[in-house]
C-alpha cells in the first residue's frame, strides 16, 4: 500500500495523521506527551506554547514511525512485538540523540516495532573485509594496548614519540569488533533511509506537522 493516492486526503477530526490513507488518533500523541514531561517549561508564556506546540509535532512523528515501523515488521514478516504502554517508554541516552538525532533517538526508545526493524536491517548489511581493514589502518589511535595508553604513546607521532607495531591490537584481535560497529552504522543508515521513504506517504493534521517543518511559524530545524 502506497501514500500516492492519498496526496490531497486531509486528515479526519480527532486524528494526528493520515498513514498510507489510514487515520491515526490524535490520542496515541497525546499518551506520549503524558508520559514525556517537557524538557523546558520555559518561564514566558508565549515561550512556554511555542514549546508545547513543537512538542505536539515532535511526539507526533515519534508515534508516526512507530506505525510505520509496525507496518515494516507484518510486511517483512518479522515477529510484531508487544504493545508498548507510554510509562514504559525508555530513556533517551544523550550520545543517542546526538548520533540519531532526537526524533530518531525517541522512536527507537519508544517503539520496539522501531527496533526489530533496526536490527533486521543490520543483519542485511554487508561489510566487506576491505572497508575492516581500511578503518583499521585509518583510526591506529582506536587500537592501542592499555600498556602504550598508560605510557602516553601517540600514535600519530613521529619517528621518537610514535607508536611501535607492539603497541597497537593486532588486527584479528579486534575484526570482529569493527565488522560489527561498521554494520550498526550501515543498518542506521538504512533505517533513516527507510523513515525517509516511509513518511512520504503520510499526510499529517494541523498542528502535527514536522518540527522542522518551514510551512508552520513555529518551525525549527531539528532531527
Amino acid at each position: 500500500m502506497n501514500g500516492h493516492g492519498h496526496a490531497h486526503a486531509h486528515p479526519p477530526e480527532g486524528a494526528a495523521a493520515l498513514v498510507h490513507g489510514d487515520a491515526l488518533a490524535a490520542a496515541h500523541v497525546d499518551a506520549l506527551l503524558k508520559a514525556v514531561p517537557p524538557r523546558d517549561p520555559g518561564t514566558r508564556p508565549d515561550a512556554s506554547a511555542r514549546a508545547e506546540r513543537q512538542r505536539r509535532r515532535w511526539a507526533t512523528q515519534v508515534v508516526v514511525a512507530d506505525e510505520l515501523a509496525r507496518r515494516a515488521c507484518v510486511e517483512r514478516g518479522l515477529r510484531p512485538p508487544e504493545e508498548v504502554r507510554p510509562s514504559q517508554v525508555l530513556a533517551v541516552a544523550e550520545e543517542d540523540v546526538a548520533d540519531l538525532g532526537s526524533i530518531v533517538a525517541a522512536v527507537l526508545a519508544h517503539s520496539p516495532a522501531a527496533r526489530v526493524l533496526l536490527t533486521e536491517l543490520e543483519s542485511e548489511q554487508n561489510v566487506p573485509e576491505s572497508a575492516v581493514r581500511d578503518y583499521y589502518d585509518r583510526n591506529p589511535d582506536r587500537f592501542l594496548t592499555r600498556d602504550a595508553l598508560r605510557r602516553g604513546v601517540d600514535p600519530f607521532g613521529g619517528p621518537f614519540d610514535g607508536a611501535g607495531p607492539a603497541d597497537f591490537l593486532p588486527y584479528d584481535d579486534v575484526r570482529e569488533g569493527i565488522a560489527h560497529e561498521l554494520r550498526r552504522t550501515a543498518g542506521r543508515r538504512a533505517f533513516f533511509a527507510w523513515l525517509d521513504r516511509a513518511r512520504a506517504g503520510v499526510v499529517f493534521a494541523a498542528g502535527h506537522e514536522h518540527p522542522g517543518d518551514p510551512s508552520h511559524p513555529d518551525h525549527e530545524h531539528r532531527h
